[in-house]
């Protein structure tokens, strides 16, 4: 009876000793109880969770650098930069500090890398991981996000519904990006001449990204038609789809 919250449950049992299933209840609940503190428990899963997503978007980012060396496109102008700035001749060198032809080898792939990963920007899923978007920051940083949100929808409201201006390049953009349902890094991943297109068609307004809309789902319908997998596909749905039974010997 040395905590407060137990002499207050004896008390409350000596003063109602009829309800013995609530003294029960309280009994086992408060020896049942975690000792752990629920706090303490949240912040390492935060933790732990942080430090897997950091390290898991390091690894995709090092995918997509060991893949884009492999691309003729890509590893012929970092190639070419990488002798301009005389990186490749180093590697060759005569006398005591000669070295091993694998070994030449791999300091060029690792030059070669190096120039993509300065020269290349990568975005989208792939891209250079950074600190404060792990969940860790991300919580810590929210009150300040919501603060620097609220101070920009408020600006957008007072600026393009109260006073009625055009909407700039930017503004155009963030509307297309929302009517096409794409996250930041997923718009951010397009081609610059894509991104164009969208404002040469005036997307940001609704009628027109609804008529593009419509063009795509025709298009992708017409690829899908054309594709002989997807043929293949429909005809084994008519014939050999699933749920049919068949007793036809091998």
């Amino acid at each position: 009876l040395q905590d407060e919250e137990t002499r207050k449950d004896y008390d409350y049992m000596l003063d109602h000793p009829e309800e013995y299933y609530r003294h029960y209840y309280h009994y086992y609940s408060r020896r049942l109880a975690p000792k752990v503190d629920v706090r303490i428990v949240i912040l390492v899963t935060v933790c732990a969770i942080s430090v897997f997503q950091f390290f898991s978007w390091w690894s995709s980012y090092n995918e997509a650098i060991n893949y884009l060396a492999t691309v003729p496109k890509y590893r012929i102008q970092a190639t070419e930069i990488a002798r301009q700035q005389g990186l490749l001749n180093k590697t060759k060198e005569k006398g005591k500090n000669r070295r091993s032809k694998e070994e030449i080898r791999e300091e060029e792939e690792e030059i070669i890398k190096d120039i993509i990963k300065n020269k290349i920007d990568i975005k989208g899923g792939y891209q250079k991981p950074k600190i404060y978007d792990i969940l860790l920051f991300q919580i810590l940083l929210f009150p300040f996000y919501l603060c620097k949100y609220i101070v920009w929808y408020g600006w957008w409201i007072y600026c393009f519904t109260i006073k009625g201006q055009e909407y700039g390049v930017e503004e155009k953009l963030y509307i297309i990006r929302r009517y096409m349902k794409m996250s930041q890094s997923q718009f951010d991943s397009l081609e610059d001449h894509q991104k164009e297109t969208f404002l040469e068609r005036q997307l940001w307004i609704r009628e027109n990204y609804e008529v593009y809309k419509r063009e795509q789902e025709e298009e992708l319908k017409k690829k899908m038609a054309m594709d002989p997998r997807w043929k293949r596909y429909r005809r084994w749905m008519k014939n050999e789809g699933p749920g049919r039974l068949t007793f036809i010997d091998d």
